[in-house]
């Protein structure tokens, strides 16, 4: 029997982790090797594209391209974590806001910009992932990295919650994106929801459940040669993929 190998687009619900589905579906595909292309925290749920056995080889040229995400910013509140999942640290007011102001500042952050890595996050500093010194209430310096915002759209304003339609480049953290904005609001700020819409070519219309059983899964596999040639044949015009 040929080993199963490809790409499979998944819909992560809120709750488990990224590692939590790769396990799940190498053990459904008795698969030997089983890779995600780009971390979405239990909060977020949406585009958790998985490279399978061969496919593996290939993950750092399939994670090129931007990021979509619809994402909701509770304003008013600030975490630990950068989101709603996290410790509460402050509580303002927030229904003085003019919502001209809202707009102006978040259009601000449309752009290059610097982010600092959240505490609570992957990211080692002396090895260490910075959410296991989180954990113990450590907090250490972090050197901002460069992102880039290609489009951020206002999609409606009910306080205190944003709901955006953001694309940006890859390594973009919503979670500090939200709680920029809330803190040049003067308010503070926190990722309340997200969901990843596309991952460079592959789209949430591809996506499928985690739930579905092996011969399903096996059947939405998309071929590597397909996936290659898809890569192949697109251009990157201004952050975003263009077939």
């Amino acid at each position: 029997m040929k080993p199963v190998e490809g790409i499979l687009v998944m819909d992560k619900p809120v709750g488990p982790t990224s590692h939590d589905i790769v396990m799940k579906v190498k053990r459904r595909l008795s698969a030997r090797k089983v890779g995600h292309l780009g971390t979405l925290d239990p909060i977020a749920r949406g585009v958790l594209p998985l490279v399978i056995n061969r496919a593996t080889r290939y993950a750092e040229l399939l994670q090129q391209g931007s990021k979509q995400y619809d994402t909701i910013l509770r304003l008013g509140m600030v975490t630990d974590t950068y989101d709603a999942e996290g410790k509460v640290l402050e509580k303002n007011d927030v229904f003085g806001l003019k919502e001209e102001d809202v707009l102006r500042v978040i259009e601000g952050f449309k752009g290059k910009l610097e982010q600092v890595p959240p505490m609570y996050s992957a990211v080692k500093v002396g090895g260490v992932p910075l959410y296991r010194l989180a954990r113990k209430g450590m907090v250490v310096e972090r050197e901002p990295k460069e992102v880039e915002i290609y489009s951020i759209e206002v999609v409606n304003i009910e306080l205190p919650f944003v709901r955006l339609m953001v694309e940006c480049s890859r390594g973009t953290y919503m979670r500090t994106l939200c709680h920029d904005i809330g803190e040049r609001l003067g308010c503070g700020g926190h990722l309340h929801g997200l969901t990843r819409t596309r991952s460079g070519i592959f789209s949430l219309e591809q996506a499928v459940s985690p739930g579905l059983d092996t011969e399903e899964l096996s059947s939405h596999i998309i071929p590597l040669e397909k996936v290659m040639e898809e890569v192949g044949s697109s251009r990157k015009v201004q952050g975003s993929w263009i077939v």
